[in-house]
């Protein structure tokens, strides 16, 4: 992030090609500020005016504790990145982009220009959706306590109990296994039908409130012509695998696939 000595900065949502001024006629940026292109290098930038006190350096250390402004700078940083990518294709910047003006942002965009060109060309007509799958370790565990108690135990008391601890350890390992190996085979077996997919850690349970153990945190890159039959091909893994819980989202703008950390 740049910063000057200014009371105002320019906050950077994404980055496209082509775009006109009335494609963004409507769009209200994170201070109430209508928000505008700027073209560069065979760019265009979307990007409103923000207050530094707020979204300077300084401003930025305190406000990223906070929970809740980070939340509402999330959602209307999002609001504006869909409703351009409603207009055409492109590249969603980092929350909180911020640059001292309009030509240290065009600068930026002849840094970034031949990286960002390729990073449109791969996401143009495509969208990005979410897969997470959820199980439980404890239906998986009983799964296979049911199975041991199956088998009768020999040897004493002493022996019986020992031989009961074991199981359990040896259980609740082979749960972890399995659940691992389910997030695997449900990640490949998507990725091979579409453009890109990139594995992402699982999300913590006291942040999201997800009920069971996440096993797969997925984003893959879908062309907007094989949507239905992707899709269709999720539907078909929820069908195999009542074990699991599996949560499909999107359309999205292409947040894992077209940032700047990518070129």
């Amino acid at each position: 992030m740049s910063q000057g000595m200014s009371e105002s900065g320019v906050y950077l949502y994404a980055v496209s090609r082509g775009l006109h001024a009335d494609d963004v006629d409507g769009l209200v940026g994170l201070q109430g500020d209508p928000v505008r292109v700027l073209d560069g290098h065979g760019l265009s930038a979307v990007v409103g005016d923000v207050g530094l006190d707020e979204f300077g350096d300084e401003g930025l250390r305190r406000n990223l504790e906070d929970l809740a402004w980070l939340e509402q700078v999330a959602r209307q940083h999002d609001a504006v990145v869909r409703g351009v990518a409603r207009r055409g294709v492109l590249a969603p910047m980092r929350l909180a982009t911020v640059f001292l003006n309009d030509d240290s942002v065009v600068e930026r965009l002849g840094e970034w220009g031949s990286a960002l060109q390729r990073a449109l060309d791969r996401v143009e007509g495509r969208s990005e959706w979410s897969v997470k799958v959820y199980v439980s370790l404890e239906e998986i565990e009983a799964e296979g306590r049911a199975a041991a108690h199956s088998r009768p135990a020999g040897g004493g008391a002493g022996a019986a109990y020992l031989q009961r601890r074991r199981s359990q350890i040896t259980q609740r390992e082979d749960a972890l296994g399995a659940a691992s190996e389910l997030g695997d085979s449900i990640y490949t077996r998507l990725a091979h039908s579409v453009a890109a997919s990139r594995r992402l850690p699982p999300q913590d349970r006291r942040l999201t409130g997800h009920e069971g153990t996440m096993v797969l945190n997925a984003a893959y890159l879908v062309g907007h012509d094989d949507e239905a039959t992707w899709t269709s091909t999720v539907d078909a893994i929820v069908a195999e695998r009542p074990q699991a819980r599996v949560e499909l989202q999107g359309p999205w703008p292409p947040y894992s696939f077209a940032t700047v950390e990518d070129v």
